[in-house]
């Protein structure tokens, strides 16, 4: 058992976070079975969409830093960088590059490397209840999991700053004011509201999403060449899928497109 638990039904892969008794704080255990699975569904014809989201109190604490995931013994130069890259950053990369659209379901805290790992999401909706926290600067650290890189591209960098300065929590009301999430919803409507999104997803067009996902995840650290470029040599890939061809159909005989993912 290493707290993470995974079931894929109607072209869904759902994965929960199971350690409530430690708000879901990810062991190194936790993280490398999150990417495995992440890399599964982007292989995986029968996996269209992902939801990711937690059980109890807390989307995710972050690191658990008690339980083996800060290490211990004596440091040379680069074992916290090699750390680092080969553990939350890695995490990160894996969501971000998962070629499924992937939504986060945030039910309650989510705080240091939880709060990346939700943000990274392609699409996030969270609870009422649910908070989120860039904590590294109450404990004298610098933010890691990729915070740096996507917090500027979600809210800007001043506000990305008052954030990670300040540490304060962000109610999940305010997250949705500044663009954090997509939407709150109440408490109890969450796992509805998680399904109801991720079926719209597995139903689409999955090849089409993947490439306008990469698009969208490229756009802001390219110029207007590199990014025209991408975006007509994604369409050329497009072309060929079944889907797009269904499309086409589907819009010259005035009905409703039933994509495959394929």
């Amino acid at each position: 058992m290493t707290g993470v638990d995974q079931a894929t039904h109607d072209h869904v892969s759902s994965i929960t976070l199971a350690r409530p008794d430690s708000l879901n704080a990810l062991t190194p255990a936790m993280r490398d079975q999150l990417i495995e699975l992440l890399t599964q569904a982007s292989g995986d014809p029968d996996v269209r969409a992902v939801v990711l989201t937690g059980t109890g109190r807390g989307f995710c604490a972050g690191a658990d830093l008690r339980g083996g995931g800060a290490g211990g013994g004596e440091r040379i130069a680069g074992d916290v960088a090699r750390v680092l890259r080969h553990g939350a950053q890695r995490l990160i990369a894996a969501v971000l590059d998962c070629e499924k659209p992937v939504l986060a379901a945030v039910n309650g805290t989510a705080a240091g490397l939880g709060a990346h790992l939700a943000l990274a999401c392609d699409l996030v909706l969270a609870a009422e209840s649910a908070r989120f926290i860039e904590v590294f600067a109450r404990r004298g650290l610098v933010p890691d999991a990729g915070g740096a890189y996507l917090l500027p591209r979600l809210i800007g960098p001043h506000r990305a700053k008052e954030l990670m300065f300040l540490a304060d929590a962000v109610p999940a009301a305010e997250a949705e004011r500044i663009g954090l999430v997509n939407r709150v919803v109440p408490d109890d409507d969450l796992p509805k509201t998680a399904r109801a999104w991720a079926q719209r997803l597995a139903t689409g067009p999955t090849r089409a999403l993947a490439l306008t996902k990469q698009l969208l995840n490229d756009s802001l650290g390219t110029d207007r060449a590199t990014a025209f470029a991408a975006e007509a040599a994604a369409q050329e890939i497009n072309m060929t899928t079944q889907d797009a061809r269904e499309g086409l159909r589907a819009f010259a005989e005035r009905r409703t497109p039933r994509f495959r993912g394929r």
